[in-house]
């Protein structure tokens, strides 16, 4: 009985007016949903709010929710958006915009590299010749023994590493006297006091002619004798038993106007020899 009477209720509720009123909401609706997804901001909500799921979520869930997630929009499509909805795009929008403003830099405030390059080489350069001015003092003591010779005069300097004075040496070293000194390319040298007492005019080159071993003096049996190779040579230096091929090197021993003694460079014939000087 109560469904027979629901029933006239609704019928008699129902006129022709109202019968028409809602066939015209049924079709003005889905229109006007339509109009409203089509429009700029609805489209931008939607792809701004579809990427920050895709990003918030781990691969899985986002691969096992992928139906909900269509669902989801497909059911959104048909919500009114709300004027709250439009203040937060456009919030989003302008947002986006001030990011992506910030990101960008200005191009006169970009680093030059040329600039960079050449403040780097003048920082190189600067502490380059402080240091190499510092160590030329010392380069010739780090320079390998040569075989003897070489260029320019270089003045000789005792195992302290001062410079030799003859007057001053030969008080301290007598007749016969044969010392090492530094010499040419920083070659070891002797120096020859003469038996009358006076300095000679030729340093020898204590640099053995076989292997490069120092040889040193032997007063007593007034020979350089090599404790290499058992090489031998006289008291000038002139080989007189092998297996060295060849005589110690010579060089000039000058004097120049302060006294102090001066190595130059053997270009002439070799006065023991009469040969022409092998180390020139």
């Amino acid at each position: 009985m109560w469904n027979q009477r629901l029933a006239r209720a609704l019928s008699a509720s129902l006129s022709s007016s109202g019968l028409k009123a809602l066939c015209v909401i049924l079709l003005v609706f889905p229109i006007y949903h339509i109009i409203e997804i089509s429009r700029p901001e609805t489209h931008f909500k939607l792809s701004m709010t579809a990427s920050m799921a895709s990003s918030s979520l781990s691969p899985a869930t986002q691969l096992g929710s992928s139906r909900s997630a269509m669902l989801a929009m497909s059911r959104g499509l048909f919500v009114k958006p709300t004027r709250t909805n439009h203040q937060m795009v456009k919030k989003e929008k302008t947002g986006l915009r001030i990011a992506c403003q910030a990101t960008s830099i200005p191009a006169d405030r970009v680093p030059d590299m040329e600039k960079r390059k050449l403040l780097n080489l003048l920082l190189v350069g600067a502490l380059s010749l402080p240091s190499g001015f510092m160590l030329v003092p010392y380069a010739t003591f780090f320079a390998p023994p040569g075989s003897g010779g070489g260029g320019g005069g270089t003045p000789a300097k005792d195992a302290l590493g001062n410079d030799v004075v003859a007057e001053e040496w030969l008080k301290t070293h007598g007749a016969g006297d044969r010392t090492l000194t530094q010499g040419l390319k920083g070659d070891p040298t002797y120096l020859v006091v003469e038996n009358d007492k006076t300095l000679a005019t030729y340093g020898i080159n204590a640099v053995c002619t076989h292997l490069g071993c120092v040889v040193p003096w032997n007063k007593a049996e007034n020979k350089f004798l090599c404790p290499c190779h058992g090489s031998q040579y006289n008291a000038q230096g002139r080989v007189v038993r092998g297996p060295a091929p060849l005589s110690l090197a010579l060089a000039h021993a000058d004097i120049d106007d302060t006294g102090k003694v001066i190595f130059v460079p053997w270009s002439e014939t070799d006065f023991r020899t009469g040969d022409a000087p092998w180390w020139s």
